[in-house]
């Protein structure tokens, strides 16, 4: 590593504790350099734009967009950072959403220091990382999925939506719940209505009784 460039690392969290500890855990490695912090995504983007990283260390849930919702913006502004989500959303699904917005790698924040430290370098190579336990949680939850897809159209998180909208949540509400945008929101509800084919949220309601989704216990997932 001696005299390679450094990997440039921005850090985005809404914890200045997290930051602090995520900087000192980064900067003790020779090939890592922090070039800044930021507490939300708006303050994401301007230092994006003012420190131009390689590695951009996100965390999901922050005051205003989340971390997910602010990854389009970013990589418009700086189309060679890589994402690397950090996060104690454990759910497969806001792995996938994470890359489908164009994430580059998702580790948990529960994950070791050395987790971390591999995590930035390999998505500064050019890789994907996936946390080891959220990589084996996909894969069954996958085979789960296509199981249950023989029976039940809609995706786990289709059915999360599915839930809140019988149970008279809006689309913001819904987005709020989930750490989701509101146009996601909108997505996941269109696709529910067009794969059962129904287009009144009585009939909505009537399909997520004999479902048995309004027994569940909770409005959502905890943040």
């Amino acid at each position: 590593m001696t005299g390679a460039p450094k990997i440039r690392v921005l850090i985005v969290d809404d914890h200045a504790v997290v930051r602090t500890g995520l900087r000192k855990v980064l900067e003790s490695e020779p090939d890592i350099e922090v070039v800044g912090e930021a507490g939300d995504a708006q303050h994401a983007v301007f230092e994006t734009r003012a420190t131009r990283p390689d590695v951009i260390l996100m965390d999901v849930v922050m005051p205003g967009k989340t971390g997910i919702e602010v990854i389009p913006e970013v990589l418009h502004d700086a189309p060679e950072a890589r994402i690397l989500i950090l996060s104690m959303q454990d759910d497969p699904s806001y792995v996938r959403e994470a890359f489908e917005a164009g994430a580059s790698g998702y580790v948990l924040k529960e994950a070791v220091d050395t987790d971390v430290v591999a995590a930035v370098r390999d998505v500064a190579r050019g890789g994907r990382y996936v946390h080891p336990v959220l990589g084996a949680r996909m894969v069954a939850a996958d085979a789960e999925e296509r199981k249950r897809a023989e029976q039940d159209p809609l995706s786990n998180r289709e059915r999360d939506v599915l839930r809140l909208l019988a149970l008279g949540h809006t689309n913001q509400e819904i987005a709020s719940t989930l750490y989701i945008s509101v146009r996601t929101a909108e997505t996941h509800r269109a696709h529910v209505m067009q794969k059962l084919r129904i287009t009144t949220r009585a009939e909505l309601v009537r399909y997520a009784i004999r479902q048995g989704l309004l027994d569940m216990d909770g409005d959502g997932r905890d943040g």
